[in-house]
């Protein structure tokens, strides 16, 4: 494992023009790379707009044109990308799907988002990803030069059990990409990243992507990595950037080793 290394947060304005979408991804992550960063995250649904009623327009099979381009850029640079979300489709199915390329440019890693976004918000958001996607199943970690990470998307974040799960399955670092709106990014978001990195004493990375306020969804944005100690080591405002993080295992394990909470919560 290595002690530490450089993260990229890309959090991209995404529009109803794929092949712009695409583009802008790419220059994000050569960008992202000739910075130091040996890993580059993407935004939930990076690709498409968020909106239920295009996510079968812009679904893709894991060997298509997104999933190429992020598995060559991968490889070309040497780089371990996490590739934000899109929306997947299998069969007959559509999933909301995170893939993950390591430098070789194979995929060693698919999340398919567990928890479906279903709300509806008086005078605020009415969102239904039930009525487009399928639901995936378990919790996902992998192995990586770096050590073992977790990944989930956006509303899992809600469900503590599966952050447990992956930091007992060993994950020192969960990425998540993540669209939360506007209104429940405001009220939630903040609370719920430090809390799942402080509850499990891990790094916890949100990549979003940028808010667009013509668009039929308006994101929270607000991209950021949520210490062991509960604290953010980098964040972003609404607009498009690139943020970045040293993600240091030693001072993880201090922290683990100082505040014994999974020796303190044994038995």
């Amino acid at each position: 494992m290595s002690d530490s290394y450089k993260i990229a947060l890309c959090q991209l304005l995404v529009t109803e023009n794929k092949e712009d979408n695409m583009r802008r991804a790419k220059e994000r992550v050569v960008e992202a790379v000739s910075c130091g960063a040996r890993v580059v995250c993407l935004p939930e649904i990076w690709n498409a707009p968020y909106d239920v009623k295009l996510f079968g327009k812009y679904a893709e099979t894991a060997t298509g044109p997104s999933s190429t381009m992020l598995a060559t850029l991968a490889h070309k640079h040497g780089v371990l990308i996490i590739g934000g979300s899109i929306p997947e489709k299998s069969g007959d199915a559509l999933y909301n799907t995170s893939f993950v390329y390591a430098p070789s440019g194979d995929i060693i890693a698919r999340h398919r988002k567990v928890h479906l976004f279903d709300v509806d918000i008086e005078g605020g958001v009415s969102f239904k990803e039930s009525e487009t996607f399928k639901a995936g199943e378990g919790f996902t970690v992998f192995d990586t030069g770096f050590g073992k990470m977790g990944l989930a998307i956006c509303f899992d974040l809600r469900f503590p059990e599966m952050f447990r799960e992956m930091a007992e399955a060993g994950a020192h670092i969960v990425f998540l990409p993540a669209a939360f709106n506007i209104n429940t990014g405001a009220a939630h978001f903040d609370t719920l990243a430090k809390c799942r990195a402080l509850d499990n004493q891990i790094y916890l990375a949100t990549c979003a992507p940028a808010r667009n306020l013509s668009a039929s969804f308006t994101a929270w944005s607000h991209s950021c990595v949520a210490t062991p100690w509960g604290e953010y080591c980098a964040a972003a405002d609404s607009r498009e950037t690139i943020i970045y993080a040293d993600i240091d295992v030693d001072y993880l394990q201090r922290v683990r080793k100082e505040l014994p909470l999974g020796k303190n919560g044994a038995g």
